[in-house]
Formats: structure tokens, C-alpha cells, sequence
């Protein structure tokens, strides 16, 4: 892949990471305020877990991308 589609795209994954990371940190605050109110939190933890997963598959994008990268030779 040309190393500047490659740049592109870790940029977009690095959007993705940003973005995942205040989604887990929004729904972690609205677990705490729904087990603090006293509701039943198993669907919220349930959701969070999910986006933790897709959190991690972002990373990986994200460390892949980094790699091809630190490979791919400059252009002149």
C-alpha cells in the first residue's frame, strides 16, 4: 500500500481510538450513575464490554497500520 494512503488510514484509525476512548469513559460514568441511583446496570455492563472489544480491535487496527508504516520506505 503507498505509504501515503497508509498515513490516511492510521489517521483515521488514530480518530477511531480517540473517539472509542471518550465513548468507554462516557459509558463508564453513566454505569457508575445508574449503580449509584440504585438501577440495574447488567445491559449498560453488557454494552461496555462490547465497546471494550471494539475498542481493542481499533488498537490493533491502529499498532498494524504503525507497523506497515515503519516498514513502508519513504518517498523521495
Amino acid at each position: 500500500m503507498e505509504r501515503a494512503i497508509l498515513q490516511q488510514h492510521l489517521a483515521m484509525a488514530e480518530r477511531h481510538v480517540a473517539l472509542g476512548e471518550e465513548h468507554l469513559e462516557r459509558q463508564e460514568a453513566l454505569i457508575a450513575e445508574l449503580d449509584r441511583d440504585g438501577y440495574d446496570t447488567t445491559d449498560a455492563l453488557k454494552l461496555l464490554a462490547t465497546m471494550r472489544a471494539t475498542q481493542q480491535l481499533h488498537l490493533q487496527d491502529r499498532n498494524r497500520l504503525l507497523a506497515e508504516l515503519e516498514r513502508s520506505p519513504p518517498r523521495l
